[in-house]
């Protein structure tokens, strides 16, 4: 019998290649970010046609970094760093990377949470949980986002919240199904709650398990997203 070469185990080259797009993007994002700095007016239209780029390109690097995430916890290489955070600073971060986009979107931002208050979490799993939301929620709002995080007898909550159309059925089932367990990966909203019931279920403390939950409602009756770490 002839021998059959097997064929080569191609995740760690597709790995790589989302890494080197994942740099180029982000090279694409600071370049759109230091030109609509530029334009002077908030009525000019070319930061009305380049606003919604903006998110797009956003959109695109972090559903690169979710599958490069998603790989190196499957090949156990992520260092999943869980350490004490000051939730001040880690919301002060958020929103600074937030900035640019919503003020180009003309969207008013609340924020809620208390400044003296440390938590032990992996700060780069958790800021790219809570920063796709907030892009998501920012696509999907009329002008309202709120943003805050608060203990519960549940552990610490983060909620999003926005002033849309809320959550269409299809969406809430699919955040229901991934929290049963259902190894949901297609399409861009699938990826990104598949990703975020994740990071939320790598943390654990004293026999509690991280969760997401999607529901509509909240502040502003839209859409509402919660990431709840124990």
């Amino acid at each position: 019998m002839d021998n059959i070469e097997q064929a080569p185990d191609i995740t760690a080259f597709l790995a790589s290649s989302i890494h080197d797009m994942k740099n180029s993007i982000s090279v694409l994002i600071n370049f759109m970010e230091d030109q609509l700095a530029d334009i002077e007016t908030q009525d000019s239209p070319a930061l009305r046609k380049m606003a919604p780029m903006l998110y797009e390109v956003k959109r695109v690097n972090s559903n690169l970094i979710q599958l490069l995430t998603i790989y190196k916890v499957g090949n156990t290489v992520y260092p999943f760093d869980l350490t004490e955070n000051s939730l001040g600073e880690f919301m002060e971060d958020i929103l600074s990377q937030s900035k640019h986009l919503l003020d180009y979107q003309g969207i008013q931002m609340e924020c809620e949470f208390d400044p003296d208050l440390y938590w032990y979490f992996d700060r780069e799993l958790v800021s790219g949980v809570i920063s796709h939301a907030l892009n998501n929620s920012a696509h999907y709002t009329q002008n309202k986002l709120r943003l805050s995080a608060h203990q519960t007898d549940a552990g610490l909550e983060f909620h999003i919240e926005d002033n849309g159309q809320g959550y269409p059925p299809s969406v809430l089932e699919t955040g229901h199904a991934i929290e049963q367990g259902v190894n949901f990966s297609t399409g861009s909203t699938g990826l990104g709650l598949y990703f975020s019931s994740m990071v939320a279920k790598m943390h654990k403390n004293q026999g509690k398990t991280g969760s997401i939950t999607l529901k509509n409602g909240g502040a502003y009756g839209g859409g509402c997203f919660i990431l709840r770490l124990p």
